[in-house]
């Protein structure tokens, strides 16, 4: 019998070779000024970052965002991974700080059990630039960090709403926003990532076959 019952995937960067906001900007034109709000604003909350950079996207069509997601390639491997983890009846969730309508579509594709991400506002197709953030208590993670989603808290209420102990749970991910997870899964997985990321990971790798070794 597996040992592990649910695993939990950031997206960007993680199941997706790319970033999906970054990719998205530049092919829209606004590539620059999102990059400012990480390279200038770096004492500004990570979650009002999230309200900030959803800004940037008012005006544009939801179906231009689609369009342009829907072609970021996967990480290598990612569809087998994902079939031999369904072999075994483990549970498949995706927790990210993009947008319901874009891993919406990533879900569509992989055949995700469940998703949770920040729900940007739209108005007949059109984006508003007005975002409803999931983290929406403003809980901070084990970093004491408040992200627009924390992705720890996810992990935790998906174990006890499945009643799978989170010792039996895996998370992956590539980012400081999924360091929550990674340190409270039974099995933390940083993959491609950072020396601040990797401390608090059981594994640090760059190729995600190694959760087959593990299932």
């Amino acid at each position: 019998m597996n040992r592990y019952k649910l695993i939990m995937f950031d997206m960007d960067g993680t199941l997706l070779k790319d970033r999906g906001i970054f990719v998205i900007a530049k092919k829209l034109g606004f590539y620059d000024e999102l990059l400012s709000y990480f390279k200038n604003k770096k004492d500004m909350p990570f979650y009002k970052k999230s309200i900030e950079i959803a800004k940037l996207c008012k005006g544009f069509r939801k179906d231009d965002f689609l369009r342009i997601f829907h072609n970021i390639p996967l990480q290598d491997n990612v569809e087998n991974i994902i079939k031999n983890l369904k072999m075994k009846n483990i549970k498949i969730a995706i927790a990210t700080d993009s947008y319901m309508f874009l891993v919406e579509d990533l879900k569509k594709r992989l055949k995700i059990d469940f998703i949770f991400a920040n729900i940007l506002l739209t108005n007949h197709g059109i984006i508003t630039g007005d975002i409803k953030i999931s983290n929406k208590n403003y809980i901070s993670d084990i970093t004491g960090n408040i992200y627009s989603i924390c992705k720890e808290q996810k992990l935790k209420k998906l174990c006890k709403k499945l009643s799978i102990s989170i010792n039996d749970s895996i998370a992956v991910g590539d980012g400081i926003v999924d360091i929550g997870m990674i340190k409270t899964a039974g099995l933390g997985i940083a993959f491609n990532a950072s020396d601040n990321v990797n401390k608090y990971a059981d594994i640090i790798t760059n190729d995600l076959n190694i959760i087959l070794d593990h299932i």
